[in-house]
């Protein structure tokens, strides 16, 4: 069975070249080319669902609308579609946003033919994201770095965003306590206890006493 693609690319010979890769493997059919973003969704919405490409291949920089802003509402109304940047591209502000976007590959276009089609495999058969070996590198940097800003935000919120009481009652949450023993320990109810635990779960964006845990460990919170 054939595997139906898209490409959005505004060069003519960039379209030239890829039609060549695509052309090298039998099971792969190009379904349409669009010289740009806003040509691409005219195509898709002139195509019933059931003839959509299952993997649409974009490019970053393109007249009247660019890359980004096509996988954002090309992926909002064709969730089902495969989205995969591809792109001259390598800086980290571009991967972010690809990825953000909801593209769920980024490749380079100097990219083999072969490495297309392995791309195209990656997505769907493995349900993995397809990325050149540098993208990937880099992605990978920008979510270590994304969850250090976010539990670096996490710190911060504990210390401004909490109030004394919901402090204190996290230090002893911290220590292992229930919330029985919290009550007793303040003085306050159960109920109470609680009711402020909720609130720090909601403020410091977790949702159990393991997440808490683990955040008080290796942020060092109370030691």
């Amino acid at each position: 069975m054939s595997i139906s693609i898209a490409f959005a690319e505004d060069n003519a010979v960039n379209q030239h070249t890829f039609r060549q890769k695509i052309k090298d493997h039998n099971d792969l059919s190009l379904l349409f080319c669009a010289n740009n973003g806003h040509e691409f969704l005219e195509e898709l919405k002139n195509i019933p669902f059931a003839q959509h490409p299952s993997v649409a291949f974009i490019d970053l920089e393109m007249p009247i609308m660019d890359g980004i802003q096509t996988i954002q509402i090309a992926k909002s109304l064709y969730p089902h579609i495969h989205f995969i940047v591809l792109t001259i591209f390598d800086d980290d502000e571009k991967i972010y946003e690809a990825i953000t976007a909801g593209a769920i590959g980024y490749l380079l276009k100097d990219e083999s033919s072969d490495a297309i089609r392995n791309a195209i495999d990656c997505v769907m058969d493995k349900g993995g994201a397809a990325m050149s070996p540098v993208i990937a590198r880099k992605a990978f940097e920008l979510l270590s770095k994304a969850e250090g800003i976010k539990e670096n935000d996490r710190a911060v919120e504990m210390d401004t965003v909490l109030s004394l009481r919901e402090k204190e009652i996290l230090q002893q949450t911290i220590k292992g306590y229930g919330a029985v023993q919290v009550a007793e320990i303040l003085n306050i109810s159960i109920l109470t206890v609680r009711r402020h635990i909720a609130n720090i779960y909601l403020k410091l964006h977790v949702n159990s006493k393991a997440q808490i845990l683990h955040l008080a460990h290796k942020r060092k919170w109370f030691s």
